[in-house]
């Protein structure tokens, strides 16, 4: 995408933060509307009846990824459909596949460019969607798909390239013994017992029927929708991937039976720094859960204790995005969520050890986030100033007075918000300043983040509810040098989810990063590591550390800067 080079229309906000010395001013707009000229043309359908269904405000996700392993993102788009006891025989809506056909742009650079795959891809539409999970479930080089729905999950492999040239996907669901009619939303692939394959944890939300679905109003009286019922929680699954192309569904017998709720948001990482994956489950207005791996194939949830489960004030949030992330550079992954409007953003610092401190107040990002229901969320470097920002986009849930009275048929929109971290445990809110595409109101849900262009920044591609989805292009994250790292683990060769990469320069702190797919909203991300390095000059890289999903440790000489490299394990020098 060709950088403009447009000024930034907010110069009086950027003014006070620079008189404050917390932040350096951006010259230029730092996301803009890439949409059309990349290409993509998709609106979701929620299938709304009028009668107020809670599942038709609840997605849709959206996942980057290399899906034809050329070198450069793909996105593959969730679509709902007709909703309601007839819609079966309402036309059906599909998802889509767009492959990456990267373009010279004017200024000879490369620019993303998507076409539209989805006939040639093999994939229908089945049932009403919500997310999007990726995962090299079988160990063949391909990365698959697993879409998650109001009528449970499905299982989509890809079969790699064929004799024409093409790559198609089978739908699996059923071979691979993952039938189950729940409402699911989020999931995630991670490798939680350490041999090599990739299991699943699925994020199941309430149990529901059109016959039982009961009426709400809102505060002036009109028909409104729903929140959740925590009664009405489903039971989340866990599967073991049995290395044969199969899962046997071990819920009961890895503890994670034991307790749920209304999951809308997983996360996994090695909270502990014990050399073995967790995971963390956003509930909706239940407690989180804090799945602590307990290294014989069970879990423990250690939420309320480990200070993670519940807010400072003792309350269970309405949690829907969430991410996990070293955000202030002490070499372990901190927690932050967004929730309900009324609630705000939660972030928990982590000690090191796994245990958490709601520091959210301090943090700067409470205030703010307040107005807003938030849904994708990211923590991202965009000005690759070697510290982790956050991104959100929001989308109410509850109708909204002012737009409702104004003859909305869906009056739930609401912007986004950029927050940038000033390297001292604190966030200025940016947002104003950061481009018209955060002003305008959207029913934003699901959110990927990755570079689609390979120049270095991060990107975000936001998908809205009955709405069209939307490519945000980084404008200034480049200017700053970085690294690109691919973590390869096994043959022929899979994204090492779970790997812990740190970049190691002369008296400096070591940045550390995680591949990982999962986190932000019923979407998954580019798993690839992109590191910002600061000023050019700063101290060079001298070596990088990848601590791998399986335990083992390895060194790697400097890669090149301002590129992608991949590291595979077993090409380093083992560091005991």
């Amino acid at each position: 995408m060709q950088k403009q080079r447009r000024l930034c229309p907010w110069l009086l906000v950027l003014s006070l933060l620079a008189a404050s010395g917390s932040i350096a001013l951006p010259a230029q707009e730092v996301f803009v509307d890439g949409t059309r000229k990349v290409g993509v043309d998709f609106t979701h359908q929620n299938g709304m009846t009028g009668q107020f269904y809670l599942p038709e405000i609840m997605g849709p996700g959206v996942a980057l990824f290399d899906y034809d392993n050329d070198g450069d993102l793909d996105l593959f788009l969730v679509q709902g459909g007709p909703l309601g006891p007839k819609a079966e025989s309402a036309p059906q809506v599909t998802h889509k596949l767009y492959r990456n056909d990267p373009r010279k742009g004017p200024d000879g650079r490369m620019e993303a460019h998507f076409t539209d795959v989805t006939a040639e891809s093999g994939i229908t539409h089945a049932g009403y969607a919500m997310g999007v999970a990726v995962g090299d479930y079988d160990n063949d080089g391909w990365p698959d798909l697993l879409v998650t729905g109001l009528d449970g999950v499905h299982l989509w492999r890809n079969n790699g390239l064929n004799a024409a040239g093409k790559v198609t996907f089978t739908e699996t669901t059923a071979k691979a013994g993952l039938v189950d009619p729940a409402w699911s939303v989020s999931a995630a692939f991670f490798d939680y017992d350490r041999d090599g394959w990739l299991d699943l944890y699925v994020g199941n939300y309430l149990k529901f029927s059109f016959a039982s679905a009961k009426p709400c109003r809102t505060p002036a009286g009109a028909a409104d929708w729903c929140g959740p019922v925590p009664a009405d929680a489903q039971p989340s699954r866990l599967f073991h991937n049995r290395g044969d192309g199969t899962f046997e569904d071990v819920t009961v017998k890895s503890g994670v039976a034991a307790e749920f709720g209304p999951a809308l948001g997983v996360i996994t990482a090695d909270f502990d720094g014990d050399g073995w994956i967790d995971f963390y489950v956003a509930n909706d207005a239940t407690q989180n859960q804090l799945w602590h791996n307990l290294h014989n194939g069970t879990f423990r949830n250690d939420g309320l204790i480990a200070g993670a489960a519940v807010n400072a004030d003792g309350k269970a949030q309405a949690s829907m995005g969430i991410d996990a992330g070293d955000y202030d550079g002490d070499g372990d992954e901190d927690l932050v969520m967004d929730n309900l409007t009324g609630e705000g953003d939660t972030l928990y610092k982590n000690d090191g050890t796994g245990m958490f401190e709601d520091v959210t107040l301090a943090s700067g990002v409470f205030r703010p986030s307040l107005p807003y229901t938030g849904f994708g969320a990211a923590w991202l470097d965009y000005d690759n100033d070697g510290w982790l920002d956050l991104f959100t986009v929001n989308g109410a849930v509850r109708s909204i007075e002012e737009q409702a009275h104004a003859d909305s048929p869906l009056p739930l929109r609401q912007g986004k918000q950029l927050f940038h971290n000033l390297g001292n445990g604190k966030f200025a809110d940016v947002t104003a300043a950061s481009g018209a595409v955060f002003a305008r109101p959207e029913i934003s849900r699901g959110a990927a983040f990755g570079d689609i262009d390979n120049d270095g920044d991060t990107d975000v591609v936001v998908v809205n509810n009955n709405g069209a989805a939307v490519v945000l292009v980084n404008q200034v994250g480049d200017r700053n040098p970085w690294l690109g790292l691919r973590l390869v683990a096994g043959k022929p060769g899979r994204d090492a989810f779970g790997a812990r990469v740190g970049i190691v320069r002369a008296g400096m702190p070591t940045l550390w990063r995680r591949a990982r797919a999962d986190g932000s909203y019923a979407s998954a991300n580019d798993p690839r590591v992109l590191v910002g390095l600061g000023k050019a000059g700063n101290p060079a890289v001298s070596k990088v550390i990848v601590k791998w999903p399986g335990g083992k440790v390895e060194e790697f000489k400097p890669p090149s800067i301002n590129a992608y490299t991949t590291l595979r394990e077993g090409t380093g020098t083992v560091v005991p």
